[in-house]
């Protein structure tokens, strides 16, 4: 089979039935299959899918392995030149599929692309989770091209051309199963959050590109597992942000990152208790704690990392501060950070 779509589901059998004709619908082929990823629902998931769906395949993990190793776990039973990573609360449109794998068969130093991503309770926005395509400024916070923090842009057709970025979203990441192989997969001690960044992070410095491709649209709720406030997803963010900082930072700005990543991490605390946001604070901080705690797992892991990088500084990585950007010079878009509301892609990728 040449491509794969790939659904991880976890007590999702309402998305499944909500979402998946959608997928069967635009997706199914001669060279692309539908694959649900199972990881050990307690719910009906897997009667649903048996009942309703005798023909489809499904892949049952022994646990909930969480979205990282769950999808490791899956892809290591499925081989196929592309793999689909795709949420079960994405709604697929016509030829979603088509123009994101016909730009990577014409483009084979292409690794992983994205369509763009828009919101499904509001389908005139772009979508939090990806909108067009992903960034990270120099202290590792991700935003998009659509989406600057919490401020998400109305998509007027403003970033419908095909560009290079950082990283391409989790929702809906197709990528090569040779690339995702060789760059290691998801780091499944990152449980979720993050991993897809991680895993573009060491892409793009080995020197392979992730695109968003804007021709391709799909439609994603967002907050399905952990909403936005959760405390735990604040954690999980926090947490596998400075792991993949450490994993990924060449040496000669490790210390000076760092320095300000905590300083600002450390107005951000102060600013959610001064907001009455007590578990949020306190997550901050055990983020800090378990990322002091796993450091030295991730010495040799850093080692090699950075050993297998062709490249020190990323072109596609924003070089100012986005925090500051934000709050302080007042820019809410994409657009706005750069002169002709583009990064300058033309800097030497060795």
């Amino acid at each position: 089979m040449k491509t794969s779509v790939v659904i991880l589901n976890w007590n999702g059998r309402k998305l499944l039935e909500q979402f998946l004709p959608s997928v069967l619908q635009h997706s199914l082929n001669k060279e692309c299959n539908v694959i649900v990823a199972d990881n050990n629902s307690s719910d009906d998931s897997q009667e649903f899918l048996r009942t309703h769906y005798p023909n489809l395949p499904v892949i049952v993990l022994d646990k909930n392995w969480g979205f990282a190793e769950g999808y490791n776990k899956a892809l290591q039973q499925i081989d196929s030149e592309y793999v689909v990573l795709l949420n079960s609360d994405v709604e697929t449109t016509p030829g979603w599929l088509q123009s994101l794998i016909s730009y990577m068969d014409l483009h084979p130093e292409v690794a992983a692309v994205q369509p763009k991503i828009r919101a499904y309770k509001d389908k005139n926005r772009f979508e939090y989770a990806g909108a067009s395509g992903g960034f990270i400024d120099r202290y590792g916070y991700p935003f998009c091209r659509g989406r600057i923090l919490h401020v998400v842009e109305e998509d007027r057709g403003q970033y419908d051309t095909e560009i290079p970025v950082f990283w391409a979203t989790g929702a809906c990441l197709c990528i090569r199963k040779k690339d995702y192989t060789e760059a290691g997969g998801l780091d499944g001690r990152f449980f979720a959050h993050m991993e897809e960044i991680d895993l573009c992070w060491r892409l793009n410095a080995r020197g392979r590109r992730v695109m968003c491709v804007p021709a391709s649209v799909v439609y994603h709720v967002g907050g399905a597992s952990l909403n936005q406030d959760n405390p735990k997803k604040m954690y999980l963010n926090f947490r596998n942000n400075l792991l993949m900082l450490y994993k990924n930072i060449p040496q000669r700005i490790y210390y000076s990152t760092f320095t300000i990543r905590i300083f600002f991490d450390i107005l951000a605390g102060l600013r959610l208790l001064l907001r009455g946001n007590i578990q949020s604070a306190q997550a901050v901080i055990d983020a800090y704690r378990d990322f002091l705690k796993m450091r030295p797992y991730y010495k040799p892991v850093r080692r090699e990392n950075l050993q297998k990088a062709t490249m020190d500084l990323i072109p596609t990585q924003y070089r100012k501060s986005i925090l500051i950007d934000f709050y302080f010079r007042g820019k809410r878009s994409y657009a706005s950070l750069f002169e002709k509301g583009k990064i300058d892609y033309t800097a030497s990728r060795n």
